[in-house]
């Protein structure tokens, strides 16, 4: 038994002395003079700016988890697809139409998602960053009160 792993064995063997290999020969053979400029933490190209400690909006964090959801839920229904090949006909008509509710409730809740505004790519904290304010000398236009009557 323990000799069916000794290919799988070998292959680890192999991989991890390629990968040592590689490392260590683009480290020893590499030019070693560092600047200010390859010293310093890169930040996807953009120079850092600010403190690290600053709060990131949300916003960004929703729509990562608003496109893995639905990623997630979309990569579900193709093994499903493919199973239903060789079902039966009587069980084929239930999975289509549980396949159908499970599409149906993927539709309402991302309209959801669309119509509250979750899916647009607008920071509201830049928003109000870049909104200006009005001087102090002017006084807000008075809003009219709301009533139950409509005139």
């Amino acid at each position: 038994m323990p000799s069916d792993y000794l290919p799988l064995l070998i292959l680890f063997a192999i991989a991890a002395i390629i990968a040592a290999v590689m490392v260590g020969g683009s480290w020893l053979l590499g030019p070693k003079r560092p600047t200010p400029a390859k010293e310093s933490p890169y930040e996807c190209g953009i120079t850092p700016v600010g403190s690290a400690r600053e709060r990131f909006p949300i916003h960004f964090y929703l729509t990562a988890m608003l496109f893995i959801i639905f990623d997630v839920e979309i990569a579900f229904l193709y093994p499903f697809f493919v199973a239903l090949r060789d079902m039966p006909d009587d069980v084929r008509s239930f999975a289509i139409g549980v396949v159908g509710v499970f599409t149906l409730l993927l539709l309402v809740s991302f309209l959801y998602e669309w119509k509250k505004g979750a899916l647009d790519w607008e920071d509201p904290v830049e928003h109000r960053r870049l909104k200006p304010t009005p001087p102090a000398s002017e006084s807000p236009e008075p809003v009219p009160a709301l009533t139950g009557d409509s005139r």
